[in-house]
């Protein structure tokens, strides 16, 4: 027998035999193969080799990896747009801008000609929000941390904001869904039907009666009597046939030695069945190993209770030791097996299996103390049993994945499982964990004959797949991106490395995964939780929410600049600008003050929206979708409205700071600038808790980012520096101001905000209308 769970999914040893298979069999059908990098869990034989290296399927596996492509993210595509389309503006803006003023002042010689090209740069400058990429870096580095702290471990930083515009999530089931470790769910005896709970290799559960098997009179889950005697023999008959060992290592339990054996031990230790009783009692003298072909296993045991005895206790596939065995243990009897009881035993049999229960069977046999002196033992003591019960396990699903799974689909996140194991197993593991209800699963023999039309159509409506090698998985991750999915792929073994090279996100397991899975992986799960997943996916929107906010933060600054320079100039004869002039080109505000905003007070408070706390709803809606830019129409409206305000409240300051303009001042030129380059600032400032959300007052939360008002306060400070700090003032060309200057200056920006908050009143307003009348239809 060899573990393929690395290679297929396949969470049980595998048996192995020279009988020919069908050429088109799956990886985990191939019954008379062995695998390069699995482990031989029992018996020796000797194999012919057929294919190394990069022949062999982890070759295979390995050649695939190199043909995955590297893609860039939405949000690197959305961010390259962005820059692309500002790009195009600041040089549309700049190129019309010095041709209408080198055309209508009728601008002539180098010097006025260089004034113009540099206010051509000053608009540059202006709209381009230079800080972008380092809040962008800095943000995705904040949210990796924060995801480490939730056990989930970013090996690419991309990947942040691609699992929150993740839409599907890719599993597989062993080890990831499921514990990868086989639990005993059914007992059933001839007096009824016991359940076992509990989860994996813990010894921690309870047992007890189902109720369809409780007898009349009888208090309902009751185990005594008859049943609680062939209980414990089924069980100790399970723990003694039996090769593995169970540990405990820093409060983990772990099984050294077959899966399905471990799953007995633990069966037995629920119960009550103590090992260190049973050794006492069972010294083993022989075994007759397991072997395929027979599929049973048997050992031989001295009773310290009964000396004059011997035991022999068998495991294996129930009908084929139902066979052997021509009585059946009632309480502490032995009751001849009736033609009827047989059939009822196989029905039941049939029954577990159809719950995806693998099912053993178990039986005994009492022999003289002497009767194998001189003689070793063989098969031949499997005849004349007393049958004791069936057992059913399954490798069952995490605890936690359920509510995972209900998590991801209330969320717009559609969850499935891709996975080598038995096509029934997989479907009652799906159903159970909530994944489909009584969908179907589909094969990776059905995927290999379908046309790549028809597999569009079937991912779209198919969730589980099952008997999967390598290339289906591939073809699976692939036809769902052609149909605009973004795919999240988990997994822990070799045989998921492809697909999660290929998927948009891959999550690898940190425990049990290989070290090949993890390699192909943009995050590892450090704890093997299916339900981490989800968690990071709820990070990763909260990241790419704070990206939006704090873009429409800093574009809404950078129009506002781009505004304020060009109507400043256009308009500089309405707000006296004119009446300065002591070049060609007279601007609102300097080159280097643009530069102080965009580079300085604008830099702290944009990463501080980057930490700013995610919305309590945020994994209540869909996720978005993969033609929706990071930037929407909305907020672009936003944005232009924010930045026409940001523009007419500055160039009012300036305006009312001069003379011979709309508003009669009485300032010079360095001091109406220095007004103007205040206000801008405090615009921006107040933008920053405008930019927190589209639709939700400023007001709501407003004190719930700490690190937010430090950085205001930061911006407030680096700017009075600039007003007042002497070798500063002569570097940006600014004056002192007073305090009245400095109330004037907020007083006018705070406009920005009472503004934004009238809109988004209206917006409210507008999303409850069109709510109320899709309830109403």
């Amino acid at each position: 027998q060899t573990a393929e769970a690395a290679l297929t999914g396949e969470s049980l040893p595998v048996s192995k035999d020279i009988a020919p298979i069908a050429e088109e069999a799956g990886l985990g059908d191939r019954g008379n193969m062995i695998f390069s990098g699995t482990a031989a869990t029992y018996g020796h034989g000797k194999a012919v080799v057929v294919a190394t290296g990069m022949q062999s399927e982890m070759g295979r596996i390995a050649g695939m990896l190199k043909e995955a492509p590297e893609e860039t993210t939405p949000l690197q595509q959305e961010l390259d747009r962005v820059g692309k389309l500002l790009g195009i503006i600041v040089v549309a803006i700049a190129v019309v801008m010095i041709a209408t003023i080198i055309l209508v002042e009728h601008v002539s010689g180098f010097s006025a000609i260089f004034d113009v090209l540099i206010l051509g740069v000053a608009l540059a400058v202006a709209a381009v929000p230079e800080g972008l990429p380092a809040v962008v870096t800095a943000v995705l580095a904040l949210g990796v941390q924060r995801m480490a702290k939730r056990n989930a471990i970013v090996r690419h930083l991309a990947a942040v904001e691609t699992l929150g515009s993740a839409n599907v999530i890719a599993s597989d089931k062993t080890g990831t869904l499921t514990k990868n470790e086989m639990t005993v769910r059914v007992v059933a005896t001839a007096s009824g039907q016991v359940s076992l709970s509990g989860t994996g290799y813990a010894p921690a559960g309870e047992v007890h009666r189902d109720m369809a098997g409780a007898i009349a009179g009888e208090e309902q889950g009751a185990i005594d009597g008859a049943l609680r005697i062939e209980l414990e023999r089924a069980l100790a008959i399970g723990d003694r046939a039996n090769n593995a060992e169970l540990h405990e290592r820093e409060g983990r339990w772990t099984v050294q030695g077959d899966p399905t054996e471990g799953a007995l031990v633990v069966a037995a230790r629920k119960a009550g069945l103590e090992d260190e009783a049973l050794d006492a009692r069972f010294e083993r003298v022989g075994e007759v190993p397991f072997s395929s072909e027979r599929k049973l296993m048997t050992t031989i045991h001295t009773d310290a209770q009964r000396q004059e005895r011997l035991l022999v206790f068998t495991k294996g596939a129930p009908d084929i030791l139902l066979a052997r065995c021509s009585q059946e243990l009632v309480g502490e009897e032995s009751r001849a097996l009736t033609p009827e009881r047989r059939a009822e035993i196989l029905r039941s049999n049939e029954a577990l299996a159809g719950e995806a229960l693998r099912t053993l069977g178990v039986a005994f046999r009492a022999l003289p103390a002497g009767a194998f002196e001189g003689g070793e033992v063989d098969e031949r003591v499997e005849r004349d049993l007393v049958f004791a019960g069936l057992i059913g396990m399954i490798d069952p699903p995490r605890e936690e994945a359920k509510e995972a799974v209900a998590r991801a689909k209330s969320a717009g996140i559609r969850p499935m499982m891709i996975t080598g194991d038995h096509p029934k197993t997989a479907a009652v593991i799906a159903a159970e964990l909530g994944i489909i209800e009584n969908g179907r699963a589909v094969t990776g023999a059905e995927l290999a004959r379908m046309p790549e039309e028809t597999l569009d159509r079937t991912v779209q409506e198919v969730s589980v797949y099952a008997r999967v090698n390598p290339e289906h998985k591939l073809r699976i991750v692939k036809a769902l991106q052609r149909k605009g999915a973004i795919v999240a792929m988990t997994g822990d073994g070799v045989n998921d490395a492809p697909a999660l090279k290929t998927a948009d996100i891959g999550v690898a397991m940190g425990i049990t995964g290989t070290d090949v899975s993890k390699q192909a992986a943009d995050m590892v799960l450090a704890d093997d939780n299916f339900a981490t997943i989800v968690a990071a996916v709820e990070e990763g929107r909260a990241i790419f929410s704070n990206i939006r906010k704090f873009l429409r933060y800093l574009l809404s600054s950078n129009i506002g600049e781009v505004m304020t320079m060009f109507f400043g100039v256009l308009l500089a004869d309405v707000i006296g600008l004119t009446a300065q002039r002591d070049s060609a080109v007279v601007l609102p505000l300097l080159a280097t003050q643009i530069l102080w905003i965009n580079l300085v007070t604008d830099g702290a408070p944009a990463l501080a929206l980057g930490v700013d706390p995610a919305d309590p709803a945020v994994m209540k809606g869909p996720p978005r979708s993969r033609t929706e830019g990071v930037i929407t129409r909305g907020m672009w409206w936003g944005i232009l409205l924010v930045g026409a305000i940001m523009a007419v409240g500055t160039l009012l300051v300036l305006d009312a700071s001069l003379t011979g303009g709309l508003i009669e001042g009485s300032g010079n030129m360095r001091y109406a600038q220095t007004m103007a380059f205040t206000t801008l600032v405090f615009f921006s400032l107040f933008t920053v808790f405008n930019a927190r959300s589209d639709e939700r007052s400023a007001f709501v939360g407003l004190f719930s980012n700490k690190w937010l008002w430090g950085a205001v306060l930061l911006s407030l400070v680096l700017q009075a520096a600039v007003i007042y700090i002497p070798f500063l003032q002569q570097a940006f060309s600014t004056v002192s101001l007073s305090a009245g200057d400095w109330l004037f200056c907020a007083g006018v920006a705070s406009s920005v905000l009472w503004l934004r908050e009238l809109t988004k009143v209206i917006t409210r307003m507008r999303s409850r209308r069109v709510a109320t009348r899709i309830v109403a239809n």
